[in-house]
């Protein structure tokens, strides 16, 4: 696999994680909250791929592989840590939700 497919990789399987997140966010707004543990654990698994890809590529580079530091990588750097920030957030505003909720 070259590696714009791998950083594709990285870009798709953050943004599916982000997907969830903001899904389980809509199913808490609604009072759904028996939904989001499902939603959260497909975030999880997503974001686990992505992070899987990511630490493969680190491994590479310090195994000496030289690495190609595109913009597309960059984006796709940029593209994970937020969706890690924003998956703990919504975590943390769905816990409020239904705080208020109980």
């Amino acid at each position: 696999m070259n590696e714009e497919q791998i950083v594709m990789d990285i870009i798709i399987n953050a943004g599916e994680a982000k997907g969830y997140a903001y899904e389980a966010l809509s199913k808490a707004k609604e009072g759904k909250f028996d939904e989001i543990d499902d939603l959260f654990e497909k975030a999880e698994e997503a974001l686990g791929r992505a992070h899987d890809i990511q630490t493969s590529l680190l491994a590479r580079e310090a195994n000496g592989e030289k690495i190609n530091v595109s913009i597309l990588f960059v984006h796709s750097q940029d593209h994970l840590m937020t969706c890690m920030s924003e998956k703990n957030l919504i975590r943390e505003i769905i816990e409020m939700r239904r705080e208020r909720q109980a």
